[in-house]
C-alpha cells in the first residue's frame, strides 16, 4: 500500500462536451453558411451572365483602338429600340456582309441629321461631337461624307477606326445611305474580355444630344462570381486550419498532473 501509483486521470472538461478536432460545432456550422453563401453568388453571377450577355469576336480592327482585332468582346443582349448614341453595337445586315455579324459604333439615330467634318469633327444636329476613343490625333473621317438624315428607326453607324472601317460611309449609295435598322441589332457591347480591356468608357461626348446608355449589369456579376469564390475558399478552409491550431494547442498544453 505505500508503493506509488502511476495512475493518472485524464482531465475533465468543463461543460462534458468536446469540440472535436477542427473546431466548435458553431463555427462548422458557419462555416458551411459561407460556403453555401459563396455558392449561391459564384453559380448566380454565371447564370445571370449567361441570360444577359453573349461573347462574340471581333475579326477586324476597324474598331481600333478601342477593340483590337481578334479581341473577345461581352455583349449585352438588348432591343435595338434602347438603342442610343454613342454606343457599340453588333449587329446583322446582309447589305453590308452576308451571314456575318457586324461591331460598329451608333453615332446617330432616326432624326438625327450626321456630317463630317468641321474642324476634323463630327457633327450631328449641329453639334460637334468629342470623340476620345478615336486614336489620337486622329480625323473623325478621313473624307467629307456630307450630309445624310437618318431615317426613323435606323443607325448610322462607324467604325473608331476612321481611316479604313466599311461602315455606313462604305454604303451611302445604298437605298438606306448607309443607315441599319433598329431591328437588325443583336447586342450591345459592353466590356472587352480577351485580352482583357476592360468595360469601355461611356462615350460622353453625346451627352449634349440626349441621355447616352448606362452600363449593364457586368460588374456587379463580377463582384459576385469574386466574392462568391473568396467566400468558398474561406469557408472551406475553417476545418483544416481549425485542425491545424487545435493541434499547435495541444502540444503546448501543460500536462496535468496525476494522482499518487
Amino acid at each position: 500500500m505505500g508503493g506509488e501509483s502511476t495512475t493518472r486521470t485524464a482531465p475533465r472538461s468543463g461543460g462534458g462536451t468536446s469540440s472535436g478536432p477542427v473546431g466548435s460545432r458553431t463555427g462548422q456550422r458557419l462555416s458551411g453558411l459561407v460556403v453555401a453563401l459563396g455558392l449561391v453568388l459564384f453559380l448566380g453571377g454565371f447564370a445571370w451572365a449567361a441570360l444577359v450577355y453573349r461573347p462574340y469576336t471581333v475579326p477586324t480592327s476597324s474598331m481600333s483602338p478601342t477593340i483590337e482585332g481578334g479581341s473577345r468582346v461581352l455583349a449585352q443582349k438588348v432591343d435595338g429600340d434602347d438603342v442610343r448614341r454613342g454606343d457599340v453595337v453588333v449587329f446583322s445586315d446582309k447589305e453590308w456582309v452576308e451571314n456575318a455579324l457586324v461591331v460598329k459604333r451608333v453615332v446617330a439615330v432616326g432624326g438625327d441629321t450626321v456630317s463630317c467634318c468641321t474642324d476634323g469633327k463630327l457633327t450631328v444636329n449641329g453639334k460637334q461631337i468629342e470623340e476620345p476613343y478615336l486614336a489620337e490625333g486622329s480625323s473623325a473621317e478621313i473624307t467629307d461624307f456630307g450630309t445624310v438624315k437618318v431615317p426613323e428607326g435606323r443607325l448610322f453607324l462607324l467604325g473608331d477606326e476612321r481611316q479604313g472601317s466599311l461602315d455606313s460611309t462604305a454604303h451611302l449609295t445604298d437605298a438606306a445611305q448607309g443607315t441599319v435598322a433598329r431591328s437588325a441589332v443583336r447586342a450591345r457591347v459592353d466590356a472587352v474580355v480577351f485580352p482583357w480591356g476592360g468595360l469601355l468608357k461611356s462615350p460622353t461626348g453625346f451627352e449634349t444630344l440626349g441621355a447616352v446608355s448606362q452600363p449593364g449589369p457586368l460588374r456587379t456579376i463580377l463582384w459576385m462570381i469574386v466574392g462568391g469564390t473568396v467566400l468558398i475558399l474561406g469557408g472551406a478552409a475553417y476545418g483544416p486550419v481549425a485542425k491545424r491550431t487545435s493541434g499547435r494547442r495541444d502540444r503546448t498544453r501543460p500536462e496535468p498532473a496525476g494522482a499518487r
